[in-house]
């Protein structure tokens, strides 16, 4: 049985699914004393899409983690890109964007529209929500 968390299922959908859109994943999990990016890629237009992605299941109270993007979070992950594009010049002439990836996993399958589904660990995870440019500093 694979020992992945929720969030790294979710992740590891997203990713895949980016990459079937032609995205380039530069960076899974970047850290730094700021806090976090969940993925890093180059969409097919040569922009730097920094991605959040919210995993949650479908009894969840906060839309699906779009409640959890709040301005002090935004906040947060654009000190973090900050931080990033300091330490990666090669991509610091290129458009950044924040995008936001919504996941939800359930043990049955989710009977909603969704852009990727896949099933690991008995649970079905369904990614029905991408926002690109789904903020800005």
């Amino acid at each position: 049985m694979d020992t992945l968390t929720t969030g790294e299922i979710g992740e590891n959908l997203v990713a895949t699914w980016l990459q079937s859109q032609q995205y380039v994943i530069l960076q899974r999990r970047w850290r730094c004393r700021l806090g976090e990016l969940d993925l890093i890629a180059a969409a097919p237009d040569q922009t730097i899409a920094l991605i959040e992605v919210k995993t949650r299941s479908t009894q969840n109270w906060d839309i699906d983690g779009l409640l959890a993007i709040s301005p002090s979070k935004q906040r947060k992950l654009w000190k973090t890109a900050e931080q990033f594009i300091m330490e990666h010049p090669q991509w610091s002439e290129r458009p950044y964007r924040f995008d936001v990836a919504l996941v939800t996993h359930s043990r049955a399958a989710l009977m909603t529209p969704a852009l990727f589904t896949r099933i690991q660990q008995q649970q079905h995870f369904s990614l029905h929500t991408y926002l690109e440019n789904a903020f800005a500093g």
